[in-house]
């Protein structure tokens, strides 16, 4: 999968903010949007680690498509079954098509072999933004054109100038975690002492290892993908990122903001044996206008995690370098004739 992360991301990441605005060609449009009914269900206890911690330890992934924000497609936060089919079929194809037409060798069958929209509580979901309650990202108008474009790589003179991601920095750990389109591809493991949560994602291969502290480690000391620290609030881990980096402003896969100066509050609460839900938002920043809140859930699996090679596969980056030294060379030789 590594050459995946290097040579396509930027342009998955436009295709999936364009499917999630821009009209699916041959999709029928749900014309009603019917949530399914609420069920009423007792408590749920999270069982205990042999310290005491509600545990979240396991494998948790899933194979949903979703969409970070509403459209004019999908404008209900929750639909039907029928509907859900209808829409996750149209979006499955219509950006399996897109990334088809980039050359892309393995992403299009996955993203059109998914399990339909993503389950939380029991309801098939559109989106991952819940609040505010339009399903719609409260950015500026500044940075939503930003979002709108996308990552940007500046510069192709030196490798150390190219984006993070590109060079196998950061990849689908760096917090938040957005969950666009299927995440089959990235299972996250989580792991639990009585000082520290390690949050491993598989596409990347970075282990978050987090403490259970009140306070952050010196700026000196932060690590490329930020420093973590989390807390307990019930059964729920909450879990607080400063320090992200300023080449990972605009993340791909979702083209969400993320300024370096910005506070990553995820939390992550355990619904049933079975369900992980997971919550995110991004606070202390003007790039948005008010606070908002997005969320999507993960579900258990006996699936094991493999390493993810990404420097081994990553032949996109020195192409990128050489094919830039050429058009250096042919920028200063004379026209024929």
């Amino acid at each position: 999968m590594g050459s995946f992360t290097v040579s396509h991301t930027a342009s998955v990441a436009a295709i999936l903010m364009a499917a999630t605005l821009a009209p699916l060609a041959s999709a029928q449009t749900p014309q009603s949007s019917t949530p399914l009914p609420a069920k009423q269900a007792p408590a749920y206890a999270a069982p205990r680690t042999s310290f005491g911690q509600p545990s979240l330890e396991g494998v948790w992934t899933h194979n949903f498509i979703l969409l970070m924000e509403s459209s004019a497609h999908s404008p209900t936060l929750t639909v039907s079954e029928a509907e859900g089919r209808v829409m996750a079929a149209a979006m499955g194809k219509a950006i399996g098509d897109s990334l088809d037409r980039g050359l892309d060798p393995e992403v299009p069958e996955l993203m059109r072999n998914t399990d339909g929209l993503a389950i939380v509580r029991g309801e098939r979901r559109t989106r991952s933004v819940v609040e505010p309650a339009d399903g719609k990202l409260p950015y500026t108008p500044d940075t939503r054109k930003e979002a709108m474009r996308g990552p940007q790589a500046r510069y192709a003179d030196n490798y150390e100038e190219r984006p993070n991601w590109e060079r196998c920095i950061t990849s689908l750990g760096l917090p938040p975690v957005t969950g666009i389109g299927t995440t089959s591809v990235n299972p996250r493991q989580i792991l639990q002492t009585p000082d520290f949560i390690v949050l491993h994602t598989e596409y990347g291969d970075e282990a978050r290892i987090i403490p259970l502290r009140a306070t952050h480690k010196p700026e000196a000391l932060h690590s490329p993908i930020g420093d973590s620290i989390a807390r307990w609030e019930g059964d729920t881990l909450v879990v607080e990122t400063v320090g992200l980096p300023a080449n990972d402003r605009v993340r791909f896969f979702s083209n969400l903001v993320v300024p370096a100066e910005a506070t990553v509050i995820e939390r992550f609460t355990r619904l049933s044996d079975k369900e992980l839900l997971y919550q995110y938002t991004v606070e202390g920043t003007s790039a948005y206008t008010q606070p908002w809140l997005a969320e999507y859930s993960l579900y258990r699996t006996d699936q094991r995690m493999f390493e993810h090679a990404c420097h081994e596969g990553n032949y996109s980056l020195p192409n990128i370098l050489r094919a830039e030294r050429v058009k250096d060379v042919k920028a200063k030789v004379p026209p024929p004739g």
